[in-house]
């Protein structure tokens, strides 16, 4: 199993995907690892460097890891504590209240790289249906160039002055 994370890791490093880099949080520990997102461009994210927790459970790919912001970061799909809220990271099969199919929850064949590209998808185009932080998903539909965008571009500001401490 072990070797798993390893040829994980490896495989990012020789092909790196755009907007994030990975890395493990100790040597020791496979199933804890360290992701650094960048912003993406065009969006009010554009120049932070968010990083976030990736923790992966021991029987994984059949369950997906929990991701966590260590960063702050203001978005109605992470919740106030930094926890990540999108439906490819919820458990395998029926969604008890019925919002997200199936296939839109974890499967075995995602990968790190495809949590990232959702990740930074979410960025870009948050969900404000099923969020998880109340107060960004209203400030988003109501007034998404006040409010949001002001407490978004403080959390970009921090994350700048943190990615180099």
């Amino acid at each position: 199993h072990i070797s798993t994370f390893h040829a994980l890791l490896l495989r990012l490093n020789k092909n790196p995907v755009e907007g994030f880099s990975a890395g493990l949080i100790d040597d020791d520990d496979i199933y804890k690892w360290e992701v650094v997102i960048i912003g993406p461009q065009d969006t009010l994210f554009e120049g932070g460097f968010f990083k976030a927790y990736l923790t992966f459970p021991y029987d994984y790919p059949l369950r997906p890891p929990k991701m966590k912001f260590i960063t702050e970061i203001w978005h109605p799909n992470v919740a106030k504590n930094g926890d990540v809220c999108i439906s490819i990271l919820h458990e395998p099969g029926e969604d008890k209240f019925g919002y997200e199919k199936p296939e839109e929850r974890w499967l075995p064949i995602h990968t790190v790289e495809t949590i990232m590209i959702s990740v930074i998808s979410m960025l870009a185009d948050p969900n404000s249906d099923s969020p998880a932080n109340v107060d960004a998903a209203k400030e988003w539909r109501e007034d998404p160039n006040g409010e949001f965008k002001r407490k978004v571009a403080r959390c970009v500001r921090k994350s700048q002055e943190m990615a180099f401490d």
